[in-house]
């Protein structure tokens, strides 16, 4: 079997560690083979790839960002871009995609599968932890932890100057990281 993987929107802790693992597995345990795609839904647009193997994601598990690209394209919003993915799919004989990424990456996968029959399986991604029907997404963890840190080094500025600090951090919608 061939997979597919692609990473999308922004980039958090644990991109490469997720795409380390799947590689790992499912080469030594279920022979599959991998190929990624280059900059989220653009790769499978434009058939930009690159392989996966366990050479290729050896050394990636303390890595930042994504070694894939990451970007914010969205097919259903290309000309002809299911046509397009599903062709490059083909020449590429890829048999299923696993799509890392957040609402809008995993929104693509879930029409891809229900409407056009593309096999895809999600991996929810996000800092902000607010995709519905998950617990928990990796990154947001670590995202906690680096405004905990941040704020706890900002405590003694504060109280040096005696100011009162206004921090703001992301969380799009949820507020999860905030609170």
């Amino acid at each position: 079997m061939r997979v597919g993987v692609l990473t999308g929107g922004g980039d958090c802790p644990g991109l490469n560690a997720v795409m380390r693992a799947v590689v790992r597995k499912g080469v030594q345990r279920y022979d599959y083979d991998f190929l990624g795609f280059r900059d989220g839904w653009r790769g499978p647009l434009e058939g930009d790839t690159t392989q996966l193997d366990i050479p290729a994601v050896r050394g990636t598990l303390p890595r930042g960002g994504t070694i894939l690209g990451s970007s914010r394209t969205n097919p259903f919003k290309e000309e002809n871009g299911v046509r397009r993915i599903k062709e490059n799919l083909a020449k590429h004989e890829v048999d299923a995609l696993i799509a890392i990424g957040g609402e809008d990456t995993l929104g693509v996968a879930a029409r891809l599968t229900g409407e056009h029959g593309i096999k895809c399986v999600g991996v929810p991604k996000t800092i902000d932890n607010d995709l519905s029907a998950t617990d928990y997404t990796f990154g947001f963890d670590t995202a906690v932890t680096v405004a905990t840190e941040a704020i706890d080094r900002l405590h003694t500025t504060a109280e040096s100057h005696m100011r009162v600090l206004v921090v703001e951090v992301m969380g799009r919608h949820a507020g999860w990281i905030a609170l």
